[in-house]
């Protein structure tokens, strides 16, 4: 146990010090200047059976103070609920930015649904408006009034190509206040934001809940058709724009806010598990290895304390103690970034044993037919 538990110590150090310091949250909005002209921006928004959101969210949109042309784009994929009739009577009753709602029907063969969509909304603000950026946005995003006028100047002050925000998820709940952040911070941990930020390093990712996009690199990148079967849409995007040239950057949110409850456990296990077993490429030995390193990383540091200490075994005490101590350490930021109580760092290992199910589940409904599925739709592995 003891050459266990110094492994786990050891991989503690170097998440601390090596992994691009993804624990940290200070990647804000890089400094920005107003540009001498404005530049035109489309708002792409795929929307399908978000009626129950749409109150919290599209006005924020509507309600942008842009000081060059903004259209809205709505774009109704095969929704039951009425959002695109919604859609239309809050535009009617709230007024701000122009608002087209459109209706693409079902996807092609070898799309995904809200590919479908962005691109249809693409589409039709390139014959509408000629827009020079994408703002592509989720339907239960809410932003600041300033939101879209930060991004354009981010993107026009650094010279980026992309420029995404993760969005401030809800925790309101137990179970959201208990895996969300670990969510936001297992996501860094994946793809450090500094390492997604440096031009020249591989690391590439977006948070598809906020995308600013300029309208010629998506071009050049081939986007959205290059992506059309993408499940983790928003970081194949990133890689897209990044390998065709384009600079990117992602941080985290104070302007973007995700507006949807999450209030059971099931809903939040779905989200997760959705996509895990994509994020693996499908990959039986890629799960493998994650189940162990998520093992070896966060779960043995408890396991390892309660052994020494129940055994009288103080070096296995000490090495599970101090890797638990660092993970907490690591987690405070996250914590503290969704105004969450630092006595729930220590449950990390909880959380990690949660996403380490969701992921095992993930690979199981894929090989039952039923992965990636959302909203009716089911999608094979590309």
């Amino acid at each position: 146990m003891e050459w266990i538990g110094a492994g786990s110590l050891l991989a503690w150090v170097w998440l601390l010090l090596g992994q691009g310091f993804f624990w940290r949250t200070d990647v804000r909005l890089p400094d920005r200047r107003d540009p001498e002209r404005w530049p035109t921006v489309a708002v792409v928004v795929p929307a399908r059976d978000e009626a129950g959101v749409l109150p919290d969210s599209l006005p924020s949109l509507l309600g942008q103070k842009y000081p060059g042309r903004a259209e809205v784009f709505l774009v109704d994929d095969g929704s039951t609920d009425g959002t695109g009739a919604l859609a239309r009577e809050l535009a009617a009753a709230r007024g701000g930015l122009p608002l087209t709602v459109s209706a693409p029907g079902e996807p092609e063969p070898g799309w995904t649904g809200k590919l479908w969509a962005v691109r249809h909304g693409i589409a039709l603000a390139r014959e509408r408006v000629a827009p020079e950026y994408l703002l592509l946005t989720d339907a239960d995003i809410a932003h600041d009034p300033d939101s879209l006028r930060e991004l354009v100047a981010a993107a026009r002050s650094a010279g980026l190509d992309l420029v995404s925000q993760m969005a401030r998820l809800r925790a309101v709940t137990f179970w959201e206040r208990l895996i969300v952040p670990a969510f936001v911070y297992f996501f860094g941990q994946l793809y450090p934001f500094r390492w997604v930020n440096r031009p020249g390093a591989r690391t590439a990712a977006a948070a598809g809940g906020c995308v600013l996009l300029r309208r010629e690199a998506a071009e050049r990148a081939g986007i959205p058709d290059a992506i059309r079967h993408a499940v983790i849409d928003d970081v194949t995007l990133a890689r897209a724009v990044k390998r065709s040239g384009g600079t990117i950057w992602l941080g985290l949110a104070d302007r973007v806010d995700s507006v949807r409850p999450y209030p059971r456990p099931a809903e939040l296990w779905r989200m997760v598990s959705r996509s895990a077993y994509a994020q693996l490429r499908h990959q039986p030995l890629l799960l493998l290895g994650t189940v162990l390193g998520l093992a070896l990383v966060y779960l043995v540091p408890p396991v390892a304390l309660t052994a020494g200490l129940a055994d009288d075994d103080t070096a296995v005490a000490t090495l599970g103690g101090a890797a638990w101590v660092v993970m907490c350490g690591t987690y405070l930021p996250m914590l503290r970034y969704y105004g969450q109580p630092p006595w729930a760092a220590p449950l990390l290992p909880f959380t990690a044993l949660l996403y380490l199910l969701m992921t095992v589940d993930s690979a199981v409904q894929h090989y039952r037919g039923r992965g990636a599925a959302w909203k009716g739709r089911t999608y094979p592995a590309p």
